[in-house]
């Protein structure tokens, strides 16, 4: 029997094995590979007793992972929904996944053969989703005014923020410095009031020209606040957790965030103001953000999942196929690996192979696809101990399989 291997994973077997390699044309054959400049290619070999050895160690794996699971970039409890960080934990679940992928590349599924390509994928911009596509320039430019316009009205564009702050507020439990997750709290708390105490509009029981502007004080106009004062709040708080590697996605969709925020940094706002200048206020905001941000911008991608889905965390897959063509369809999947078969797994892994493919149907749709292939959308799931079968969630056919020996 032959199986296709990683050459990091037949190093993983050189290293781990308990037993000592007697044959020494696979010393030669795995030495000749690892001075090929193409790491990446997959080989077929077949070391001795790898594949008993291989398995015996994933099963050993998904005992001590079985109440954890890798959800969009963090390791999270499944008890209690709490992030994991500890080293040994993320090392478990590193050789977990890479194991099981080894197993996974010698199944035949068209659309993750290894002409395809195999590898893992953190979505994380409108291009990265657009070249998985294989959509055109002319197409990119369509979809990237088209989802532009959409996301950044003022209701999405205020709800992401929040929602990145909330993120990590949920998340300020893992600082390990008290005094900085003091600070960090009272920053996240502090700019979060001021976006929502800012985000009133005029009310929508009468019409725009029957609103009465607001009445001026005899004793002293308020200053209008800017955009600006937000950005000042994000500076300090990614200060704060700068040294923290356990806040380091939270960094990141920071720095995104900000990104967008330096395009208003001037406009005012307050919204308590009559509707034409809240109007005037808001098309001022959406000009200025589909102006500068680009297919690239992870502004701009967070903005579109806190669209679509009504969360802002970077989806992340294990398992990810380049697209497939045949005569008359275009096949495109992706896959997790469970570290377990328990129903709250299964359907958490449902759920984030849904969201990707949901970001690929809305950006295929928004392009207008092609005429004559039709794009078929599949994701798959592997663990260890479930009956194979096909889950249907929301319009999508989720196929799980079983790693077996």
């Amino acid at each position: 029997m032959r199986f296709s291997l990683s050459v990091p994973s037949i190093l993983y077997y050189l290293n781990h094995t308990s037993k000592p390699i007697r044959y020494r044309r696979y010393m030669t054959h795995v030495n000749a590979m690892l001075t090929r400049e193409e790491p990446e290619k997959q080989y077929f070999v077949s070391p001795p007793n790898w594949y008993r050895a291989a398995y015996a160690k994933l099963i050993k794996l998904s005992s001590i992972l079985q109440n954890v699971e890798q959800l969009d970039g963090r390791l999270i409890h499944t008890t209690n929904s709490t992030t994991i960080t500890d080293a040994h934990a993320i090392s478990h679940m590193s050789s977990f996944n890479s194991i099981a992928k080894s197993f996974i590349s010698s199944q035949q599924i068209p659309c993750l053969s290894k002409s395809n390509g195999f590898q893992s994928i953190t979505l994380n911009s409108l291009t990265m989703v657009a070249e998985l596509l294989s959509l055109t320039t002319k197409q990119r430019k369509s979809v990237r005014n088209t989802i532009l316009s959409q996301v950044t009205q003022h209701q999405i564009w205020r709800g992401t923020l929040l929602e990145v702050l909330k993120d990590v507020k949920r998340d300020i439990g893992l600082l390990k410095c008290q005094s900085n997750s003091s600070m960090v709290e009272q920053i996240v708390v502090t700019c979060i009031d001021f976006l929502t105490n800012t985000a009133d509009a005029p009310s929508q029981g009468s019409p725009s020209w029957m609103k009465i502007a607001p009445v001026i004080k005899d004793e002293k106009k308020e200053v209008s606040h800017k955009w600006e004062e937000v950005i000042e709040m994000f500076v300090d708080l990614m200060k704060c957790i700068a040294q923290e590697h356990t806040m380091s996605y939270h960094l990141t969709k920071l720095e995104a965030m900000k990104d967008g925020l330096n395009q208003i940094r001037d406009v005012v706002i307050e919204r308590d103001a009559n509707y034409k200048e809240a109007w005037q206020r808001d098309c001022l905001i959406q000009w200025k953000l589909t102006k500068n941000l680009g297919g690239l911008s992870k502004c701009l991608f967070t903005l579109l999942l806190y669209y679509l889905f009504g969360s802002v965390r970077d989806i992340e897959v294990e398992v990810c196929g380049a697209l497939h063509r045949n005569e008359k369809k275009m096949r495109f999947c992706v896959g997790k690996v469970l570290t377990s078969d328990n129903e709250e797994m299964v359907l958490n892994g449902v759920r984030q192979l849904c969201r990707v493919l949901g970001v690929f149907k809305f950006v295929w749709e928004t392009a207008g696809g092609t005429s004559d292939h039709e794009l078929e959308l599949h994701g798959h799931l592997w663990c260890i101990g479930e009956r194979e079968k096909v889950i249907k969630h929301r319009g999508y056919d989720i196929l799980l399989h079983t790693i077996k020996p």
